[in-house]
């Protein structure tokens, strides 16, 4: 492990939660109990952004892997916030590799690529192409994010479903992706979801799972979606 921030690390243990701690470990289950501090996310958050623009913060980019969970989520936090779209991906590129859980890999949500939308799609289809599944959840997170509303075209819905893996948490994403794009493309996801071989059938059936369930599919998609849940 790299050098330690001692500052950061008293204020993590100084609000620490040892029964949230046993609840946040159940729920990202990929990471050990020993590497959780249990620290609540609002106070997380909070923290990165006293944190922002700091020496403490600069240690804490620079300084990888990291020992416990709550670091790598005020890493993530921290990243979010920065402004300048080439440093962001500068800092999201290292601390990718390192990414060893969902909740760590989905609060990573730079807000500055929503102003590069152009520039972000060269990085996404490099991240698609990993052979690592949180690098890979990453990307199609991004597409999700920043590409199903005005800047959506067919073909990313395309890019995400040729995706095979067998990682439990990238074929989650994979159905999450589907079931927004259902919500917010519906006409050009149908066929993703009501073709058997389009996507690999158990997120096919997540998908559709995930979107019978979102107040954002109306009662009559519901009704489709639930015809196309066929047997394999």
């Amino acid at each position: 492990m790299g050098k330690q921030n001692s500052e950061i690390l008293a204020y993590l243990f100084a609000h620490a939660e040892q029964e949230y701690g046993d609840f946040n470990c159940r729920i990202v289950h990929t990471v050990s109990r020993e590497a959780v501090i249990g620290v609540r996310t609002p106070v997380l958050r909070q923290y990165a952004k006293q944190l922002q623009g700091t020496e403490a913060a600069g240690e804490l980019l620079s300084t990888l892997p990291h020992t416990y969970f709550e670091e790598n989520q005020l890493h993530a936090f921290i990243i979010s916030a920065t402004k300048d779209f080439t440093t962001c991906i500068a800092q999201v590129e290292t601390l990718l590799p390192y990414i060893d859980n969902w909740a760590t890999c989905d609060q990573l949500s730079p807000r500055c690529f929503a102003r590069h939308k152009a520039e972000l799609l060269q990085h996404i289809n490099r991240w698609l192409a990993s052979t690592a599944p949180y690098t890979i959840r990453f990307g199609i997170k991004m597409l999700m994010d920043h590409f199903l509303d005005a800047d959506f075209q067919p073909e990313y819905m395309s890019q995400v479903a040729s995706i095979r893996s067998e990682h439990y948490y990238v074929r989650m994403m994979q159905a999450w992706y589907f079931a927004t794009a259902l919500a917010k493309q519906y006409d050009a996801a149908l066929p993703y979801v009501t073709t058997a071989g389009t996507l690999e059938e158990w997120t096919r059936r997540k998908a559709i799972q995930k979107a019978r369930e979102s107040y954002r599919i109306t009662p009559e998609q519901k009704q489709e979606l639930k015809s196309a849940n066929f047997p394999t």
